[in-house]
């Protein structure tokens, strides 16, 4: 298994304070850090580093970050924190639309953003784990194939960002079970706070989107189960 001091993150951002504090503590882990501060130097520095994770501003001078994440998911798929100051849900929606997989609100914990970029990084040694299984979960008219990250709606394929297809496994593992916000942010973020509970409610959107608005339901308010059929 790789260690943090393996790992390269290629972190955008054009505020120079927060470059600056997001460089330190992520060195500070252990991690190759590189900075750059538009979208054409993100695009050119992705291309020559090939970064294991990428924390991306969602507006940056010239290229946007939503633009810069789906050319760079275009090129090769890589793990995408996205950095916002915008609180709009449709916002957020068109970022983990385009590839994200996870996405911070400004002002943000240095701890947190350590954690979640842990996170996608064991998101995807478990991708790996998983790809030399031979696996597939039907639920209802949802099939989800765990060797090749795959998901089907009545034969239709669903393109899923890594995060909405670990938590759709994770929901999948028991259908009809209520899994609460708090423990599915243990479980897929590695970490647990009330406050960062929207996180679980903007990727349950993007699946109801995805998948149908009946597959993953809302109970009692406090979590979420896929439906059993």
């Amino acid at each position: 298994m790789a260690t943090p001091q393996q790992r390269r993150v290629l972190v955008v951002e054009d505020d120079e304070t927060i470059a600056r504090a997001v460089r330190h503590r992520l060195a500070a882990e252990g991690f190759d850090v590189r900075v750059v501060g538009d979208g054409e130097a993100a695009l050119a520095a992705y291309a020559k580093t090939a970064p294991d994770v990428v924390v991306l501003d969602r507006l940056l001078p010239g290229l946007d970050g939503l633009e810069v994440c789906r050319r760079m998911q275009a090129a090769r798929p890589v793990p995408v924190l996205m950095l916002t100051a915008l609180g709009e849900e449709t916002d957020l929606l068109v970022g983990l639309g385009v590839g994200a997989d996870d996405y911070m609100a400004k002002p943000f914990s240095m701890r947190e953003l350590v954690a979640r970029v842990h996170a996608l990084l064991r998101r995807v040694e478990r991708a790996s784990q998983l790809a030399v299984a031979d696996t597939v979960i039907r639920v209802a008219d949802v099939e989800i194939d765990t060797a090749e990250r795959r998901v089907y709606v009545r034969g239709d394929e669903a393109q899923l960002t890594r995060t909405e297809f670990d938590l759709l496994c994770r929901l999948a593992e028991r259908p009809g079970q209520v899994f609460e916000r708090e423990r599915l942010l243990a479980d897929i973020w590695g970490f647990s706070e009330a406050a960062a509970t929207r996180t679980v409610d903007s990727h349950v959107r993007a699946l109801r989107r995805k998948l149908g608005p009946g597959v993953v339901r809302t109970v009692h308010g406090v979590g979420y189960a896929l439906v059993r059929q």
